[in-house]
């Protein structure tokens, strides 16, 4: 059997033995009525570490985005956001289906959004536009390789935009905070909400948490609720959650640094995608080349699996599961490697 090495996302990872202990030995309540201790120290904790009043669990990073739209907007109003984020182009259409809100799209190519571009957006209220509502940016940005954003250009934007509210989709926002040395309170401090994700490369089996002002965070409890999202005995989950805060933060570090390993070899297998390793900054090998559909398929039956993200775009994350020797299947792969003729 041909050995695997299953870069296609960091959700794939495992709980650690410790999340596994402390699952087993949860203490629980019924969450639904707020009684469940363990959700509610998990709260408190993110809460404390982005800087927010008050914070809530839920299933998944694409609920905590969507409860962020539903506090944020009314039918009808104008998202701000990336063409390529998250939030637009991979959650199924679920802003619109779920709250009847409407993208404005900016360039997000180089994993900020065009502040320029913003700005036009907002000021054609003038012009007899919808109302542009909320702004929202992701963090690091997944389409363009991981990419951190620069504090001080995420404060700027959330000067530009005035009173409307910005919304971090940090499912990633750890690995920010690990490749730049910027606190995942300074990150957040722009934003009225945050999102991050416990299950990706914290490796918690299940899990997001979204944080913000206490009255919007009573609100995304009521949406939560209408999203089926009221988990009742989820302390379970919520204690690996907390072994995911206490002890995997600082090993993302080893994630970014076999990324960019990767990154120097898929460089050197592709010089035609002109990818420039030097801009794999966290766990995201990411690139452009036109047969990027049929490089995944091949490398996938040779034992490496990485994903699409577009025709002809591709996509490769380290994770607590790859270790040095993977990456060292990847290199002995790509040595070879040569694309079938169509």
């Amino acid at each position: 059997m041909t050995r695997r090495v299953d870069l296609r996302s960091d959700t794939v990872t495992q709980p650690t033995p410790a999340m596994r202990e402390a699952m087993a030995c949860a203490v629980v309540g019924d969450d639904g009525h707020g009684e469940d201790p363990t959700v509610n120290e998990l709260e408190r904790r993110f809460a404390a570490l982005v800087g927010k009043e008050a914070a809530i669990f839920v299933p998944s990073g694409t609920m905590g985005n969507q409860i962020a739209v539903r506090v944020l907007t009314q039918p009808g109003d104008v998202v701000i956001a990336g063409r390529t984020q998250h939030l637009v182009g991979f959650e199924m259409g679920a802003s619109a289906r779920n709250s009847s809100v409407q993208f404005a799209l900016v360039d997000d190519s180089s994993g900020e959004l065009d502040l320029n571009e913003v700005i036009d957006v907002i000021d054609a209220e003038a012009d007899h536009q919808p109302h542009v509502a909320m702004v929202t940016v992701e963090n690091t940005h997944m389409p363009s390789g991981g990419t951190a954003w620069d504090v001080s250009t995420l404060r700027s934007l959330a000067n530009a935009i005035g009173d409307r509210p910005l919304h971090l989709d940090g499912a990633r926002l750890f690995n920010a905070v690990v490749a730049t040395g910027t606190s995942a309170a300074d990150f957040s401090q722009p934003a009225t909400t945050v999102m991050a994700c416990l299950s990706k490369g914290l490796c918690a089996p299940v899990g997001s948490l979204l944080a913000g002002p206490e009255p919007l965070m009573q609100r995304a409890r009521t949406e939560r609720k209408r999203l089926g999202g009221a988990m009742r005995q989820a302390g379970f989950l919520a204690a690996a959650g907390l072994v995911a805060l206490d002890t995997m933060i600082e090993r993302l570090s080893e994630d970014h640094a076999r990324a960019r390993q990767l990154a120097v070899l898929f460089s050197d297998a592709f010089p035609e995608a002109s990818y420039d390793p030097a801009t794999c900054r966290t766990n995201i090998v990411a690139f452009n080349h036109p047969q990027a559909r049929q490089i995944v398929r091949e490398l996938a039956a040779l034992g490496v699996q990485g994903e699409t993200l577009a025709p002809r775009r591709t996509r490769f994350v380290t994770h607590a599961g790859v270790g040095d020797a993977d990456v060292a299947f990847v290199g002995e792969v790509l040595e070879n490697f040569k694309p079938a003729s169509n």
